[in-house]
């Protein structure tokens, strides 16, 4: 059993001058935890996969409520300063909600022996979600990082997280702490 990080959508965007969305509070307050997890991970030899917005100026995306922001090429979509990103690290440019959706994650996790993927970042009930989700349909364990994932308030963060708790997917899809993902994998104990 081998298990993938991603951290999902902590773009310049998120935090920067230009940062406009709800969540970036919660998401700044996380990024020491992310960065305890990605050091765990990094301990264990896991591939660590910093998946970010990537999206065109006149975007499909940005024809609803949401503002343009992590445009492709720009500062603004590149992986956030504050996270523990090293050479050895992916970035996977991503144009929708899912890791997944049109990228070669699938491929490359089979390639690397992965089973399992550990999802943390934002929005927990968007693009962590949507990513664990597309984890299950193609075959992946799956893991939210409760504590190191944001939605745009605390209910519905913690909304989203109570949904999937206790499914009936168990243990192929699980919610647990930072603290108890990184005892985990340091054990070698089976996610």
């Amino acid at each position: 059993m081998k298990t993938a990080l991603l951290i999902i959508d902590l773009v310049e965007d998120t935090f920067g001058k230009h940062g406009h969305l709800p969540v970036t509070q919660a998401a700044l307050s996380m990024v020491p935890r992310i960065n305890e997890v990605i050091r765990a991970c990094r301990r264990q030899d896991l591939p660590v996969i910093f998946s970010t917005d990537s999206f065109l100026e006149n975007d499909f995306i940005f024809q609803g409520k949401m503002k343009p922001h992590s445009i492709r090429g720009t500062q603004g979509a590149e992986v956030y300063s504050g996270l523990d990103r090293q050479p050895g690290d992916v970035v996977l440019p991503k144009r929708r909600f899912s890791a997944f959706f049109k990228t070669d994650l699938d491929q490359s996790l089979r390639l690397w022996g992965v089973d399992t993927i550990a999802v943390t970042g934002i929005a927990t009930h968007v693009c962590v979600l949507a990513t664990a989700l597309d984890a299950l349909s193609n075959d992946f364990k799956a893991i939210m990082i409760e504590d190191c994932c944001a939605s745009m308030n605390e209910d519905m963060h913690r909304n989203c997280l109570e949904l999937y708790r206790r499914n009936p997917l168990f243990p192929l899809f699980q919610v647990m702490t930072s603290q108890e993902f990184m005892e985990k994998i340091g054990s070698g104990e089976q996610m």
